[in-house]
């Protein structure tokens, strides 16, 4: 393989590594939040517990989410020396702006928040639990606004010509706005909020299960479920603005997410299929006309395709990006399907009766992990050719001096060193859990014991 071929591989790897634990921070951030909010309002301790067993769990994942950030910043310079030079100015604002408003605030809280607690008045805690919260909420934002400028340059003029060439930013606040910027966050976030959330509910569903801490988790349970619920439903918006934003911005990569040549015609809505670049023809599971009317509610309204673009202009791996689009929008309508039978079963009193249906959130953790992947993958790779959408091919960002040996030597050596982070990661999570909160009790526990008691018997 060449050099851009293997360089792509391993930011894609350690990029793919670092997204698992970023938003499960943000996820599980947003019910800390919660479970102290209640805690400080209701002085029911219960709710204490619960905190401080999840900002234990935060913990694990920043931590290891700051340790694998820091290695795409060293290969932007090592592999991406041209990309680096060319989006400089515009990145290093963003970045700069991402330690300003979003770091230093974690970092100035996160002590707090870790061991803080009897150590300061309760509200002070909550202070810093929010703190945090917001931090990693604005560690997002930057990043994503970043990354849309990619999608959807703004604000910005060029200096420079050839290889020299790089971009200024001439109106900062039009290139935070970028056209992508506000529907791609919104997305971000809310699929941030439900990889925490389903982690939560795995957790405490297997709790239930085994019945360990049970009252402690019904009460997480419930609260939970309200919030994923609500942001698997409001996910569901989310993407259809994106997907709005991408017809109008990116047309060759939506073209290419759902399988669409025809230059101008009215384009169907696959659930399910499977593209021949060949051939030029997508087959499968379809409703005739249904991205025409998703995108301009008339079924014949015509859609440009890929063969409205130049051959060296349409991403090279259209059948990833149909079907790694495919499963987010699967996995997605999975969520809320499975959202709403739970709460369902809440109102009938059957929630916890269930075993099959706790079996299938202890389960489902992995299910929103998988569809930010995904996404990322069919966003990023729908993109191609161009690294600056429009302004800067992959092709020509690649550092001049790097060889393919070279980067298949540290490429390995990533792998391995991320393996034994992940080995850790999950030898952490799983020591944790498997003690539980019970640790953290500091209240009348012998109540609390004969309560769990009195569940389990019956």
């Amino acid at each position: 393989m060449d050099v851009e071929i293997l360089s792509r591989i391993q930011f894609a790897f350690t990029v793919a590594f670092h997204y698992i634990y970023p938003p499960l921070s943000i996820g599980i951030g947003l019910i800390m939040v919660v479970f102290e909010s209640i805690y400080i309002r209701t002085k029911n301790k219960q709710y204490e517990v619960l905190a401080k067993f999840w900002t234990k769990i935060f913990a694990i994942t920043f931590g290891i989410g700051v340790v694998t950030g820091i290695v795409m910043e060293f290969e932007f310079g090592t592999n991406w020396a041209t990309y680096s030079r060319y989006v400089g100015d515009i990145f290093g604002s963003a970045l700069a702006a991402e330690g300003i408003f979003a770091f230093a605030l974690e970092s100035s809280a996160l002590g707090v928040l870790l061991f803080g607690w009897n150590r300061v008045k309760p509200w002070v805690h909550l202070v810093a639990t929010w703190a945090v919260f917001l931090g990693s909420m604005f560690s997002a934002v930057w990043i994503v606004i970043a990354n849309s400028w990619q999608q959807t340059p703004a604000g910005y003029h060029i200096v420079g010509e050839g290889m020299q060439a790089r971009a200024e930013i001439v109106d900062f606040w039009a290139m935070v706005f970028n056209p992508s910027s506000v529907d791609r966050l919104t997305h971000v976030w809310l699929g941030a909020f439900l990889a925490g959330t389903f982690l939560i509910l795995s957790v405490h569903a297997y709790y239930i299960l085994k019945g360990r801490f049970v009252v402690l988790s019904k009460k997480a349970f419930k609260i939970t479920l309200i919030v994923a619920t609500i942001c698997s439903l409001a996910q569901l918006f989310t993407g259809h603005s994106s997907a709005e934003g991408v017809s109008e911005n990116q047309p060759a990569k939506l073209a290419a997410m759902e399988g669409h040549f025809e230059a101008e015609a009215p384009a169907d809505l696959y659930l399910l299929g499977w593209v021949d670049k060949d051939s030029k023809t997508t087959t499968g599971l379809k409703i005739p006309g249904g991205l025409s009317f998703m995108l301009d509610q008339d079924f014949e309204t015509p859609v440009t395709g890929l063969d409205a673009f130049p051959i060296e202009d349409q991403p090279s791996q259209v059948i990833a990006v149909f079907q790694f689009y495919h499963l987010m929008v699967a996995i997605g309508m999975f969520l809320i399907a499975l959202s709403l039978f739970a709460v369902w079963q809440w109102k009938r009193g059957k929630l916890f009766e269930k075993k099959w249906l706790l079996w299938t959130f202890v389960f489902t953790a992995l299910l929103p992990q998988l569809a930010n992947q995904f996404g990322w993958f069919a966003a990023e790779m729908g993109r191609q050719p161009w690294v600056v959408y429009g302004l800067l091919r992959t092709s020509d960002a690649l550092s001049k001096s790097v060889q393919a040996n070279q980067v298949l030597f540290s490429l390995i050596l990533f792998f391995i060193v991320y393996f034994i982070l992940f080995l850790l990661f999950v030898y952490l999570m799983n020591k944790k859990i498997k003690s539980g909160p019970e640790s953290d009790i500091d209240f009348d526990q012998g109540s609390l014991n004969k309560e769990i008691a009195d569940v389990v018997t019956k």
